[in-house]
């Protein structure tokens, strides 16, 4: 049972990844044949070892097919939502979308106090985009992955979010343009004299040309933490919430008894896990907005 629950785990945890399989590779088919590769393969991992093996030089395939696709589908549903628009009483579709657009917009307009019209539509869409990632969390762990098994295809995950890849490429996206930002507005001066005459500042010029190179260690440490902060807090949650569950999943095999139990312990975790996952896209829209005002003010 533990070996069974072991591959279980290790199964939904593995990504869908395509990439490239050396040459000399020993590859195992699904009848337990083996050959070696003659040459470099691109192709589906069939194993989590070749999934390792194929190192930098892979894309999972499940991460972005579905983030893109959840993207198009926000697209698809704004357009309808604005081509529908009216002055009159607004369907409740309308009315849920203006909810949002509102809400979104009073917090960039608390939290952010320069002029840019760019942030707020970039606050709608990383909100929009990172909770639609995170409700795919919802759906029963076995019910995607069996139907694409259907197909001969082995592995699927569902959340982008519990993707480091994906946490850390919206990361360092809005960490770029706040790098942008502070160049644009404050200009190369201004940027670089934040990160080096801070935190300690003095008026005796000597005495802070000492003090440059201990600025320079410090803010460029806390510079850098931000992206890897912001991808790790997002992943963090949405793993571990997939984690337990995976872990409530294993019970519906273990017994009548501990069937049922699993079945409370679901439910009662998918509706504790609506609050994280509204949570962590609120906490990414918000210090996405917060990023983008430092890069706009002056210490």
């Amino acid at each position: 049972m533990a070996g069974s629950s072991t591959e279980y785990i290790k199964h939904h945890l593995t990504n869908l990844t395509y990439g490239k399989l050396p040459a000399g590779y020993e590859r195992v088919e699904a009848d337990g044949s083996t050959h070696v590769l003659e040459k470099d393969t691109w192709t589906l991992a069939h194993t989590g070892e070749e999934a390792g093996a194929m190192g930098f030089n892979s894309v999972h395939v499940d991460s972005l097919g579905w983030s893109v696709g959840l993207m198009l589908l926000l697209m698809v549903l704004f357009r309808a939502a604005a081509k529908k628009a009216t002055t009159g009483i607004p369907t409740g579709f309308q009315n849920f979308i203006e909810i949002v657009i509102e809400f979104i917009d009073n917090n960039v307009k608390d939290t952010f106090h320069g002029r840019n019209k760019l942030v707020a539509p970039l606050a709608l869409t990383v909100f929009t985009w990172v909770f639609m990632m995170n409700l795919m969390d919802l759906l029963p762990v076995d019910v995607v992955p069996s139907i694409v098994g259907l197909f001969g295809i082995h592995y699927m995950k569902i959340v982008p979010s519990t993707d480091p890849n994906i946490t850390f490429g919206m990361s360092i996206t809005v960490f770029a343009m706040m790098i942008y930002f502070s160049i644009r507005v404050k200009g190369i001066g201004g940027f670089a004299g934040e990160l080096a005459l801070q935190p300690f500042k003095v008026k005796n010029p000597a005495l802070q040309a000492v003090f440059v190179p201990i600025n320079l260690f410090l803010e460029t440490i806390a510079l850098v933490a931000k992206p890897i902060s912001l991808a790790l807090r997002l992943f963090g949650n949405m793993y571990a919430g997939e984690m337990i569950f995976i872990l409530i999943a294993l019970m519906f095999g273990a017994g009548l008894a501990l069937g049922v139990l699993g079945g409370v312990l679901q439910w009662a975790w998918a509706v504790f896990h609506i609050l994280v996952i509204t949570l962590q896209a609120f906490i990414f829209m918000m210090l996405t907005i917060v990023y983008m005002s430092m890069a706009h003010e002056e210490h």
